[in-house]
């Protein structure tokens, strides 16, 4: 917290404005910045390093498969050139992502929370950690858990944190096989609500192979950071795999239904100390890592 209160004390100011005034004109990238800052937290800890392009030749975390339709660098690029005009070399990229999502959320109407600032930018971006460190929407609640679990993450946070798919769009290929490839009747994944699941094929991904096609991951209820993800969860209507795996799990179940059972403030608080948690994952401070000039780009 007030990291920058001597260095820059209008940097927090500046995040806000600019998050507060682009925003509401492109709300669903609320959801992508809460994105874009997991997978970089999954990856070498929060130092900004799925900012980054090529390092010394070397092929970065943006390519990998779970990154490529992350998008709103250039969002990021604009509120660092803010940033570097009003105090040159001090405020992270790493940090600024971090305020970044936490600004969106509570622009959406989310929960706010304090950050923690102080991070420093990394200087390694490598496609291969981010393939296998970041989880992926196929995954069984066995291997989520796990790869939260390396993290220092729970099955608390598992749950809380994907609850940001209230406000979630998913393209066809990250679910499209629980629509054609699956044990049940006409391909369909058993564990998926029937009538969904005709809807999904009807409407949205028609073909096994469309991967253009954007699906709301909480139809209805997309633009309002609630707990309606929740309920669908209950009614066999998660869209991942990784959502419908939550109800597998008696421990994940029972904290849906504490959810599902309390005020949403009980959520809000919850999921905020969640956010915290991950945003302190393997963070870089004092003489390690950088202050990255621009946050594609590791400084000469």
């Amino acid at each position: 917290m007030n990291f920058y209160a001597k260095s820059c004390p209008k940097a927090e100011k500046i995040v806000q404005d600019y998050v507060k005034e682009h925003i509401p004109n492109a709300p669903s990238l609320a959801a992508t910045f809460i994105r874009m800052h997991f997978h970089d937290c999954f990856v070498r800890g929060c130092d900004a390093s799925v900012l980054l392009n090529s390092t010394s030749g070397q092929s970065p975390e943006k390519n990998a498969t779970p990154n490529q339709t992350l998008r709103g660098f250039d969002f990021i690029d604009r509120v660092k050139s803010l940033l570097e005009a009003e105090c040159p070399g001090v405020v992270s990229c790493a940090d600024i992502l971090t305020l970044v999502a936490r600004d969106s959320v509570v622009t959406v109407g989310g929960p706010f929370w304090k950050v923690p600032t102080g991070r420093r930018d990394g200087v390694i971006s490598n496609i291969t950690e981010a393939n296998n460190n970041i989880p992926s929407p196929f995954s069984n609640f066995t291997t989520l858990l796990m790869l939260f679990g390396n993290q220092g993450l729970n099955t608390t946070d598992l749950v809380l944190l994907s609850g940001a798919h209230t406000i979630g769009i998913a393209h066809c290929p990250s679910f499209s096989r629980r629509l054609y490839n699956s044990t049940g009747p006409g391909g369909v994944d058993p564990t998926l609500d029937s009538e969904y699941a005709d809807n999904l094929k009807a409407n949205k991904c028609k073909t096994p192979n469309d991967n253009t096609t954007k699906v709301e991951m909480d139809p209805g209820s997309r633009k309002t950071f609630d707990l309606s993800y929740y309920t669908l969860l209950t009614k066999r209507r998660g869209l991942f795999n990784s959502d419908a795996a939550l109800t597998t799990d008696s421990t994940s179940l029972a904290l849906i239904n504490q959810l599902l059972s309390s005020p949403p403030s009980f959520f809000y608080a919850a999921f905020a100390e969640s956010m915290v948690k991950m945003g302190r994952i393997n963070v870089k401070t004092g003489t390690e890592g950088e202050i990255r000039k621009q946050c594609a780009f590791v400084n000469s």
